[in-house]
């Protein structure tokens, strides 16, 4: 199985650490959020895996250099300018033509999912995209139908509400980060440059199938805090 890394971003929120390192590269107890995560991704099979690096790029290619990940393929993607999540995804598109669902996750999201289940729920469901999603607090959230359909998103910062699919009831739930799509979301794709996934899925869910993978009652973290550092640093000892 093959699998996407996005850790292009600037880490802003945990300067002063990423002031001289990427975020990928910020350690807890003694080692890498990359690290973590490609270790995590290998226990589930996931073998092939391509990463996308901006900041501090070669310190992260330097590492992974030096690292010895034994069994698994790395292909690196170098952005000159940040594309974001949506020009990240279609400028990996040829490393996923073997046509098979692929697993995107942020580099700096810890949690206990068992990304097994998750790509099975995929495959069983047969939508376009599955998007692990929890019911807590979130300043923006996907919007879901009775069915678990992507109908819209919200956020509550701005109070701006984007709704695909109207006058239907709807849920919010808050994205963890991770996503597992299939690789015919390269036809769909209109945009180029730099943009948003957010965009292509708002885009595509009114005619494709977007479905919400609930995972309320696992441990989920954004590591882009420097609270949230050490809350995994004591949840990572245990």
């Amino acid at each position: 199985m093959k699998a996407m890394i996005f850790a292009a971003g600037f880490g802003t929120r945990l300067k002063p650490l990423t002031d001289s390192i990427p975020k990928a590269l910020v350690k807890i107890n003694n080692k890498t959020l990359l690290e973590i995560l490609i270790v995590k991704l290998k226990n589930f099979g996931f073998l092939e895996i391509g990463i996308n690096v901006h900041h501090f790029s070669d310190k992260i290619i330097s590492f992974l250099e030096k690292k010895n990940f034994f069994d698994i393929k790395i292909k690196i993607f170098k952005e000159k300018k940040l594309l974001d999540t949506g020009g990240a995804l279609k400028k990996s598109e040829n490393f996923f033509k073997d046509e098979k669902a692929f697993l995107v996750h942020n580099v700096d999201i810890l949690s206990d999912i068992n990304l097994k289940n998750f790509y099975d729920f995929h495959i069983k469901n047969k939508p376009m995209v599955s998007i692990a999603v929890q019911k807590r607090k979130s300043s923006r959230s996907f919007l879901f139908n009775d069915k678990n359909f992507l109908i819209g998103w919200r956020n509550l910062s701005t109070k701006e509400i984007k709704l695909s699919v109207k006058n239907q009831n709807y849920k919010s739930l808050a994205f963890s980060g991770i996503h597992i799509i299939s690789p015919d979301i390269f036809k769909k794709i209109k945009n180029d440059g730099k943009f948003s996934i957010v965009k292509t899925y708002l885009e595509i869910c009114k005619k494709e199938k977007i479905i919400a993978f609930e995972h309320t009652k696992n441990y989920c973290l954004d590591l882009g805090t420097h609270k949230n550092l050490k809350e995994a640093e004591n949840y990572l000892k245990k």
